[in-house]
């Protein structure tokens, strides 16, 4: 009897301890198969046959839809390229070269995927609507104030993501050897 009741208390705090490493997982990423170059992190299996188990099971809980292996790649900053975490009270720039894509979106998300409200409507820049020099690579500010030229708005309070998102782009196919130095810079400026 002492070891029928000794294997179910091993089994039920197996169970605990494996469905709580299991929402922490869920709720801190998207599992396995990720790539990181300075502060952006992308998972180009996500929109592939090959999903690891935990990135379909975010993907079902929060019914996001990945860009498929052939369409593009999605990159995360949760930090700046110093590796500290993005301080909403700061300001930062995103400056040098962008990816080789066809087309490129980038957006400031809250930590959960959700919109971050601003009274000047602005939720994201695309390739085709950015300023920029002909000689040099295009620079966007994220702050909460306003500024001239390519501007996205960020919370003053509320921490917040960056999403880049490159659509037919070769390193979609070759993320798994993704270099820091074909990824733009998040630089920390003024911070209140």
């Amino acid at each position: 009897m002492a070891i029928l009741i000794k294997s179910c208390v091993v089994v039920v705090l197996g169970t605990l301890l494996g469905l709580a490493l299991t929402f922490f997982t869920l709720e801190h990423g998207f599992g396995f198969g990720a790539v990181r170059a300075g502060p952006w992190t992308g998972w180009p299996k996500t929109g592939s046959a090959d999903i690891d188990p935990y990135a379909r099971a975010l993907l079902s809980r929060t019914g996001a839809i990945p860009l498929g292996t052939g369409e593009g790649i999605s990159f995360l900053a949760r930090t700046d390229s110093d590796g500290a975490p993005l301080n909403p009270r700061c300001e930062y720039t995103l400056k040098g070269p962008m990816p080789p894509a066809r087309f490129w979106t980038l957006s400031v998300f809250s930590p959960n995927g959700a919109l971050i409200e601003n009274a000047a409507k602005r939720y994201g820049f695309t390739s085709a609507e950015i300023l920029r020099a002909s000689d040099a690579p295009p620079e966007i500010i994220l702050a909460s104030t306003a500024h001239p030229g390519n501007w996205l708005p960020t919370s003053p309070t509320s921490p917040y993501v960056v999403v880049l998102r490159l659509y037919d782009s070769v390193l979609s196919a070759t993320a798994a050897s993704l270099d820091s130095s074909v990824m733009p810079k998040l630089v920390k400026g003024f911070c209140r």
